[in-house]
């Protein structure tokens, strides 16, 4: 999968979401310079700090909004900084699209002295009502290519791992962040910029998205999810993890 295929329109939905942000900047601690590796469109740079990203899609590069940090194109497999170049190095739902991720990690502490890393634990795949009822092919998928928390975690040789709630109101479109505004997959720009559904072949989507209309035109949704629409914030598995 290549964000210059699925990329193109990430900026309409996927957002920085002010609380996710406030978790990630208080864990970069008093870093001073700052790189943001897979940095996408860049969402979540700190803007008080002195950031360089890194990201290998030129679509995404082109996306960065003016007086963005100045983009580098590589990948995080191969780095192209000193030994300590930075304070700390940041990356943000990324990690399981590198090719090698664990390499990337490598690259992360070799070239930073503090890494802080927002990832997902897999283990919460089935627990995501949108795949578990609606398409659970997508479980399959997202297992597969997400390492272990664990693994994530040894790898990095975490000090600290922390979750990260995502609000009901999350401006961030990211797969998990309509948990409780299930409408939202309805929407194909929604879906556009949800990597695991956007490298899906629209007709493997179409049978589970006509139950989700269903069940929100009959209110059958709700009525099995009652309990979620009276929460403000929810543990859907994601993590940060500072090392």
């Amino acid at each position: 999968m290549s964000y210059d295929v699925i990329g193109r329109t990430y900026t309409a939905t996927r957002r920085t979401d002010p609380r996710i942000a406030a978790a990630i900047w208080e864990a970069l601690g008093d870093a001073g310079t700052v790189v943001n590796v897979g940095a996408g469109t860049g969402s979540y740079e700190p803007r008080d700090r002195d950031v360089t990203a890194v990201e290998p899609s030129e679509v995404m590069i082109e996306q960065r909004p003016p007086g963005a940090a100045p983009a580098v194109q590589a990948a995080a497999e191969a780095l192209p900084f000193e030994d300590g170049a930075f304070d700390a190095a940041m990356a943000v739902l990324t990690l399981h699209h590198w090719r090698d991720w664990r390499r990337g990690v490598e690259e992360l502490r070799r070239v930073a002295r503090r890494v802080v890393v927002l990832s997902w634990d897999p283990s919460f795949a089935g627990r995501l009502w949108i795949s578990a009822e609606y398409f659970p092919a997508l479980i399959d998928d997202d297992v597969a290519g997400f390492p272990t928390l664990a693994d994530q975690a040894g790898a990095l040789r975490a000090t600290r791992v922390t979750a990260v709630p995502i609000p009901a109101d999350c401006r961030d479109g990211f797969y998990g962040a309509h948990w409780r505004r299930p409408e939202a997959y309805l929407d194909p720009a929604v879906r556009a910029g949800i990597s695991t559904m956007a490298k899906r072949d629209p007709r493997e989507l179409e049978a589970g998205l006509a139950r989700l209309e269903e069940d929100l035109r009959t209110g059958a949704w709700a009525e099995r999810h009652a309990e979620l629409l009276a929460l403000d914030e929810l543990d859907l598995g994601y993590r940060l993890l500072v090392a």
